[in-house]
């Protein structure tokens, strides 16, 4: 059995959870504006930009080489959850599961955390621990700060 695990972050933003959550669980097409330097795409290949269950297809930077990555939404709005599943690209010929779960947590009323759990699974233990995906899953969500709290 190949290695699996999970890794567990938190980020401190500005603003409130509400708007983080909304730009996270509706606003992808606006990710490249934002922060252009790790994400140059998003396309629905499947749903709506805000539905529950939409696949959308990536085109990143990471480790400074351009990237793909094709996932299926899902969506709490309760708990402001928003989860990426992984289903193609190029993480996935490394990883037999590719879950990044983003959770939106208020603190204050111009304050919040993103709590972001990473698992993940390896085809085999041939390939290295996927930290640099969190890494950049990490860079992600507190570039968008800034964006965020302009807009």
């Amino acid at each position: 059995m190949a290695t699996s695990g999970t890794f567990v972050t938190e980020v401190p933003l500005k603003g409130a959870a509400e708007k983080h959550y909304k730009r996270w669980r509706n606003e992808n097409h606006i990710f490249p504006d934002a922060v252009g330097h790790h994400i140059q795409s998003v396309t629905v290949h499947d749903g709506e930009w805000d539905s529950h269950g939409a696949i959308k297809i990536w085109n990143y930077t990471l480790d400074g080489k351009p990237e793909v990555f094709k996932e299926r939404r899902e969506i709490d709005d309760e708990k402001k959850t928003v989860t990426f599943r992984g289903l193609e690209g190029h993480v996935m010929e490394q990883l037999k599961v590719y879950e990044a779960n983003f959770q939106f947590i208020p603190k204050s009323e111009d304050g919040c955390v993103c709590k972001i759990t990473f698992n993940w699974e390896k085809h085999n233990d041939d390939f290295p621990d996927p930290s640099n995906y969190m890494k950049f899953i990490k860079s992600l969500a507190a570039d968008m700060d800034d964006h965020v709290v302009k807009a």
